[in-house]
């Protein structure tokens, strides 16, 4: 199945912001029951035994969305007695309104969570090399073109000084029969956008193609055949020797 790129209507800058809500609330909703939020959390939870004690963990996460991913690391790390301090980044100002309201309706004011209007292709001038310990992103490279992707995963192991997490959707005859289904009492533009994000997803061996490509030789390919979601994610060598 080739691949293809379809323009989604939330990412329209006129989008309707209560379309935009409802689009937003289901992908909240995929990401905690298919494994949008353990994509990311069960990496952190195997690196954090290396992790020094006090250390305040730092965070991007790339085209953050309602910034729900923040939000359930966050209340991962308390749990655990971690301490996170969470960027998320998205284009969309809209977006990002929900996501402020999003946040401090969930974890209050102080949330160590801030939102910020940037384009994922020029982060590396906004915050430079080696900023954040680990960054993520997730759902979002599969709205991208080929040389996209290619310049968005050279950024993040740039302002990665430990490690990344790319994290999305995989693209099968099995994802498309699944999101048809899961979508089918959807509002339209949630059936739209979730549709042409699948067709727009990537095979295994498209992803480590990319990994070749963007020297991303410590990551690697994990995937699940019953969420249909991928991970491609590593620590650097010697990731957390200090000083």
């Amino acid at each position: 199945m080739k691949r293809q790129l379809t323009p989604e209507w939330m990412d329209d800058p006129a989008v309707d912001p209560a379309e935009l809500r409802e689009a937003l609330a289901f992908i909240r909703k995929v990401n905690l029951r298919l494994g949008g939020v353990k994509a990311l959390t069960k990496h952190l939870e195997r690196w954090s035994a290396n992790w020094p004690d006090g250390h305040e963990v730092t965070i991007l996460d790339i085209a953050t969305g309602s910034a729900d991913i923040p939000v359930e690391v966050v209340r991962w790390a308390r749990e655990r007695g971690h301490r996170v301090r969470i960027t998320g980044v998205d284009i969309h100002e809209t977006t990002l309104d929900s996501a402020r309201e999003h946040v401090e309706r969930e974890l209050g004011a102080d949330a160590p969570i801030e939102l910020v209007r940037a384009d994922a292709k020029e982060l590396v001038d906004r915050y430079g090399p080696l900023s954040f310990d680990y960054v993520h992103a997730g759902m979002f490279l599969h709205h991208l073109t080929e040389i996209e992707v290619l310049t968005v995963l050279r950024i993040m192991d740039r302002v990665a000084q430990r490690g990344i997490v790319w994290n999305d959707l995989v693209r099968s005859r099995v994802a498309v029969a699944g999101i048809w289904a899961l979508t089918l009492r959807e509002p339209p533009i949630t059936k739209h956008d979730a549709r042409v994000s699948v067709r727009a997803g990537f095979t295994k061996k498209e992803v480590k193609d990319y990994a070749r490509r963007t020297s991303l030789g410590y990551c690697r390919y994990r995937s699940s055949f019953f969420t249909q979601r991928f991970t491609l994610a590593g620590e650097k060598r010697g990731a957390w020797v200090i000083g």
